[in-house]
C-alpha cells in the first residue's frame, strides 16, 4: 500500500491504495513545516488521519508533496510521517515538483501552480532544473488569488470600476475601505483575504473591466515567469483552482503571446495517481 500527499497550509489531501482504481482519498489540515514545527505536524497526522486508517504498518512508501517543503525543512514532514508510520519508506518533496509530476509525468515542459500564489518550474521530465522566484504577493506571485484581489481592491479604492459593481463588491463582502485597508495592512494573512475575494471576479468575469484586470494579471505572470524559460515549442501546463476557474482568461493571455498550454487540473493529485500507480 502506498500514500500520496498533496498538501498546503490549509488542507491536505491523502490517495491511498495499491492501484488507482483501488484507492481512496481522505482530507486532512494543512501540513507546512516552514510554519509548523514536528510536534505539530505529527498531532495533525494523528488525529486527523490515523483514525480513518486502521493500521498504518501496512502502508510501504508515501509520497508527499507540500507547501514549505524546502531541503532544509523536509526532515520536519519526514520524522512526524516516520512516528505514524513505522515502516513506511518516505519521501518528501516540494508542492511545485509535484505539480510538474502530475502535469508532465515523465516529459518535459513548464508547470505553473495558480492558487492563493503562484509558482512555476521548468521540468525536463525528471526534476526541475529552473525556477523562477515567485517572491510572494507583494513582489511577484502574478496570476495568484492574492494578486488578482489585489487588483480588484486597488481598482475599487481608485474609482476605476463602474457604480454598480462597486456596489455589488461592497454588499458582497460587507467591506467599507477603511476595512479593506485594515484586513490588507493590519491583520494577519492578507493574502488569504484578497485571494478571497476571486469568487467576485469570476461571478463577473463577463465584464470587460475584469475581463482586462484578468487577461492583464496573466499575461504579466507569463511574461514575467513562464517567458523567462526556454519555452518556446513546449507545453506550459497548469494546477490550482485559479487557473481552472479562470483558464479561458489563462488561455487568451497565452493564444496573445504565443504560448501552447498543456493541461489544466484543479488539483495535481489526479495527476499524482497516474505518476505513481502502476494502474
Amino acid at each position: 500500500m502506498i500514500v500520496i500527499a498533496d498538501s498546503g497550509s490549509t488542507k491536505t489531501d491523502w490517495c491511498l491504495g495499491n492501484t488507482k482504481t483501488n484507492s481512496r482519498t481522505v482530507r486532512t489540515g494543512g501540513i507546512n513545516p516552514f510554519h509548523q514545527s514536528v510536534d505539530e505536524i505529527k498531532e495533525v497526522i494523528a488525529s486527523t488521519l490515523t483514525p480513518q486508517l486502521g493500521d498504518t504498518t501496512e502502508f510501504t512508501t508515501i509520497y508527499f508533496y507540500g507547501a514549505g517543503c524546502i531541503p532544509e525543512k523536509t526532515n520536519i514532514v519526514k520524522t512526524a510521517l516516520a512516528q505514524n508510520f513505522p515502516k513506511a519508506n518516505i519521501l518528501v518533496e516540494s508542492d511545485l515538483l509535484g505539480a510538474a509530476h502530475a502535469l508532465c509525468g515523465k516529459t518535459a515542459g513548464i508547470a505553473c501552480i495558480l492558487g492563493t500564489g503562484s509558482n512555476s518550474c521548468f521540468y525536463d521530465g525528471e526534476k526541475i532544473t529552473a525556477n523562477i522566484f515567485p517572491l510572494g504577493y507583494i513582489l511577484g506571485d502574478e496570476g495568484s488569488g492574492a494578486v488578482l484581489g489585489k487588483r480588484l481592491v486597488g481598482d475599487f479604492l481608485k474609482h476605476q470600476l463602474p457604480d454598480d459593481l462597486c456596489r455589488d463588491f461592497l454588499k458582497e463582502y460587507d467591506l467599507t475601505p477603511a476595512l479593506i485597508l485594515d484586513k490588507v495592512y493590519r491583520q494577519p494573512l492578507a493574502n488569504r483575504f484578497l485571494a478571497g475575494l476571486t469568487p467576485f471576479l469570476f461571478a463577473h468575469k463577463h465584464r470587460p473591466e475584469m475581463q482586462n484586470l484578468l487577461i492583464s494579471c496573466f499575461t504579466d505572470f507569463f511574461t514575467r515567469n513562464v517567458m523567462q524559460y526556454e519555452y518556446h515549442d513546449i507545453l506550459v501546463h497548469f494546477t490550482g483552482s485559479i487557473a481552472f476557474y479562470f483558464q479561458e482568461e489563462v488561455k487568451e493571455a497565452a493564444l496573445r503571446l504565443n504560448v501552447s498550454i498543456g493541461k489544466v487540473l484543479k488539483s495535481p493529485l489526479e495527476g499524482l495517481k497516474d505518476y505513481h500507480f502502476e494502474v
